[in-house]
């Protein structure tokens, strides 16, 4: 098969909160008149991306091309979920112009770019291009520090800070992986926050990579698709922290280890805005990474959604609860030595 013939795919990686979902829902609604297929992998049991990304659905991306695999990263699920996933959106009645991965906020991308090898989809598809999102202000703030010397007299000189986190390897993974990194809520970080967090990709890059700041979101499709780039041909140009040791089985859990996600299961809420409140004390007190979820509130026929990256909480009212229970239910993400969920409990109770 010629690579015109083979099904392009677009692999969105980037940490938790980066605004992967977003930036795919901008995609969905801008298809470019091509025929889009969604693949999932979010990190948790209940699945709020894929619920969030099948309310956009339409016929250029009807809810049966939007698939969730929510049994664990896909870089060490390969064989049993990705693959048959693929061979699946491959198979539709009227098949796709073109895939997109969300990846989970933990993935390591190059893994995931290895699957692309396997015999049973290797003629068929095509890895268009991998895109990173950065948090604009997080990377800015020195969350992901290079000079790690720098990092340790900081961290000796504060002693609020904890020890040293998988976070780093991580976001280095993902911009030597990427095409093209885009640089998320841009609008917060401002012109001097884009700088600095230009700034400390370009120093993690193994080659120049575009670097573009976005809100909300927005950006030109025809900027992020349609690179051809074949990434599964172009690995020796994408360096990774574990390269040479990461197997196709489930032994190595690359770091997955250092995350844990708890579900808790609150009744009707009174007062949204206290809920906000106890979610950044958690980011505060107990160093939670990432909330999210669905929330019921007395008198409202709207589910609230509410996500939360760190201390920035955001909630919006995203539909009515139709038949489903109603019912407030969140998805608490932090690293592992963090997750306490008699604590946690405790504050999203009280």
């Amino acid at each position: 098969m010629s690579d015109l013939s083979k099904i392009p795919v677009t692999v969105v990686t980037g940490f938790l909160g980066a605004g992967k979902t977003t930036l795919i829902r901008h995609l969905m609604s801008n298809p470019q008149g091509k025929r889009l297929a969604v693949l999932v992998n979010e990190f948790g049991t209940a699945g709020v991306d894929g619920d969030i990304l099948k309310s956009c659905s339409d016929e250029n991306c009807p809810a049966e091309n939007i698939v969730e695999l929510a049994n664990g990263c896909i870089c060490c699920t390969v064989a049993d979920d990705f693959i048959p996933t693929i061979e699946a959106l491959m198979a539709l009645p009227e098949q796709p112009d073109h895939i997109l991965i969300e990846t989970s906020g933990l993935a390591l991308p190059k893994p995931l770019l290895k699957a692309f090898d396997w015999p049973a989809i290797r003629s068929r598809i095509t890895v268009d291009g991998v895109i990173a999102l950065a948090d604009a202000e997080a990377v800015a703030s020195g969350q992901f520090a290079p000079d790690l010397d720098a990092v340790a007299a900081q961290r000796d000189a504060d002693e609020s800070l904890d020890h040293e986190t998988p976070l780093s390897e991580v976001f280095e993974d993902q911009v030597s992986c990427a095409d093209i990194i885009l640089l998320s809520k841009a609008d917060l970080a401002g012109e001097d926050g884009i700088a600095k967090a230009r700034a400390v990709i370009e120093a993690e890059a193994p080659r120049p990579l575009p670097i573009l700041p976005m809100t909300e979101g927005e950006i030109d499709p025809r900027v992020v698709l349609g690179l051809n780039a074949a990434a599964e041909d172009d690995l020796e140009a994408r360096p990774s922290h574990h390269d040479g040791h990461h197997h196709h089985d489930h032994d190595d859990d690359h770091h997955h280890d250092d995350f844990d996600s708890i579900v808790v299961e609150l009744g009707e809420v009174s007062d949204p805005e206290a809920l906000s409140a106890s979610i950044e004390r958690l980011a505060k007190e107990q160093s939670i990474l990432r909330v999210k979820g669905y929330v019921a509130v007395s008198g409202k026929p709207m589910r609230l959604l509410v996500q939360a990256v760190g201390a920035r909480v955001r909630s919006q009212f995203d539909r009515p609860w139709g038949a489903e229970p109603r019912r407030t239910q969140l998805v608490v993400i932090a690293e592992h030595d963090n997750i306490n969920e008699a604590a946690i409990r405790a504050v999203l109770e009280g």
